[in-house]
């Protein structure tokens, strides 16, 4: 079976082709256009997806060896993401499908991202077997959910005010490392002292709030926000030039010690021996490597998505819509049918 798979949720045009499982091409185009406004503009994603999707489909077929023809299900993101953005990938894979007479699965973006672990592009590839604490990370996003092996899930943990991936992005703006700045402090990091300066952890065991916390999994990266304005406003910039290896580490430990400590402390509750981490933040290589150490520690297994597939791709689309078959979440050919409204009100958020 071929599937065809369009991402266009944000700020990357991607169409992918996985063959019975296996991943055939994942052709992904990251848009430029919006570096010099600090952030996504959404008018500026709908139009360059407008203008690349077809191109970007024809090349992940092409790759894939294979004819449109040779097509069997044709899957698109149906949100949550930039409306317009999601409505372009939307209408030309139904009306791909359409064409063909294919039968079109629309796919939630979010649930995708929680089981891109399942991607397989490589001989042996391993994915969880059984119940799993998944941890979702992105710019939009950042989740704790309890997933099951029949693809039903529970969310146990969200953030109440911004994403991980944002705190990247915007504390590496006031750092004036640009757009987007979570890969910057990564790359920082790496040369940088994270003890440097402390900067706050949220509703953890650290807080001083932590009893009226404990086992509550929800995330806050807002007050980090303001303590890295607080504290450059309190130096100058010669100073903060000087240790700006220091800040980024500082700061990627603020944020990667919460995702750890939390993301543990929900496997340990809900008695799984698997974690997993997906989302763009997931490719941060001091998140990788703090989640590793703390599994190996507890005896659990990390699985974590090869860095191509953890930021948007339309490989987690594909093999979303694959998984969602074969364990019969979509049968014969009515989910080819439904009007765009109901693809759009599929993909709210996470269940």
């Amino acid at each position: 079976m071929n599937i065809l798979g369009v991402e266009t949720s944000c700020d990357e045009t991607s169409a992918a082709v996985i063959r019975n499982g296996k991943v055939c091409s994942n052709v992904v185009s990251s848009q430029l256009c919006h570096t010099d406004f600090g952030g996504v503009v959404p008018e500026l994603a709908s139009r360059e997806h407008e203008r690349l999707i077809v191109s970007i489909a024809e090349a992940a077929i092409t790759e894939a060896n294979i004819t449109k023809n040779e097509l069997d299900v044709i899957a698109a993101t149906a949100g949550p993401g930039l409306i317009g953005a999601v409505m372009v990938g939307l209408c030309f894979a139904e009306g791909l499908a359409w064409a063909l007479g294919k039968p079109f699965v629309p796919v939630n973006h979010v649930e995708a991202h929680i089981f891109s672990p399942f991607i397989s592009d490589e001989p042996g590839h391993r994915a969880p077997d059984g119940d799993f604490i998944s941890l979702t990370v992105s710019g939009g996003h950042t989740l704790l959910s309890i997933v099951h092996q029949d693809l039903s899930y529970e969310v146990i943990g969200r953030t109440i005010d911004d994403a991980a991936g944002e705190a990247f992005d915007k504390t590496g703006k006031m750092l004036g490392l640009g757009y987007p700045a979570g890969p910057v402090i990564d790359r920082l990091s790496r040369q940088g002292d994270p003890e440097f300066y402390r900067f706050p952890r949220a509703l953890t065991s650290s807080s001083q709030t932590s009893r009226s916390y404990r086992n509550n999994f929800d995330f806050s990266f807002s007050g980090l926000k303001t303590s890295v304005l607080t504290w450059l406003g309190k130096h100058d910039a010669g100073y903060i030039e000087q240790h700006l290896p220091d800040l980024a580490a500082s700061i990627q430990q603020a944020i990667v010690s919460v995702l750890v400590e939390k993301t543990i402390a929900a496997a340990l509750l809900h008695k799984v021996s698997a974690v997993s981490i997906a989302g763009g933040v997931s490719a941060n290589s001091g998140l990788r490597s703090a989640m590793q150490e703390a599994c190996l520690k507890h005896g659990m297994e990390l699985f974590v998505p090869k860095a191509a597939y953890s930021t948007d791709n339309a490989a987690m689309i594909a093999t979303m819509a694959g998984l969602m078959m074969s364990r019969g979440k979509v049968t014969g050919n009515s989910y080819g049918t439904a009007p765009f409204a109901r693809f759009i009100a599929a993909g709210k958020g996470a269940r």
